[in-house]
């Protein structure tokens, strides 16, 4: 299964209402076939815009997020679900990326620019592309394209 991440805005409500929606949907996962790894809860904060649910608007909104591994087959049946959920106002869901593993460099970044690695094969390659140069001895004394 891929991960992805499921960011959820409840409404504002007191907390055993928001312990009750936030079970249901974890157990819209769950009924799919989906594994919830993580569910973390970033707190009540004001929206950076008004935001109309369900017709009315809101402006304060509880944001949780989901780590989650679901089928791609199940995503379109766990969103419909929560868009006729009347306690969630905004919901989303992205693929997880895995950030690349790369090696730090920097003591190589620290030496003087003659003697890294990378400069010095720009160095190579400019040797390489020199351009021609005129040859005196082709039997004329002057460069014939010279202006």
């Amino acid at each position: 299964m891929i991960p992805y991440e499921l960011i959820v805005l409840f409404r504002v409500m007191p907390k055993p209402e928001l312990t009750t929606a936030i079970k249901r949907t974890a157990n819209a996962i769950f009924d799919r076939g989906g594994l919830i790894r993580k569910l973390e809860n970033l707190g009540t904060r004001e929206t950076p815009y008004k935001i109309s649910s369900n017709g009315m608007p809101h402006r304060q909104a509880s944001y949780f997020l989901y780590e989650c591994n679901i089928p791609p087959s199940k995503i379109g049946d766990i969103i419909n679900e929560y868009s006729r959920d009347v306690d969630i106002i905004k919901k989303d869901i992205y693929k997880k990326t895995i950030p690349e593993q790369f090696e730090c460099t920097l003591h190589e970044e620290m030496q003087p620019p003659p003697y890294r690695k990378d400069v010095q094969e720009i160095m190579a390659l400019a040797r390489r592309k020199e351009k021609r140069k005129f040859k005196a001895n082709t039997g004329m004394d002057y460069y014939p394209f010279q202006k």
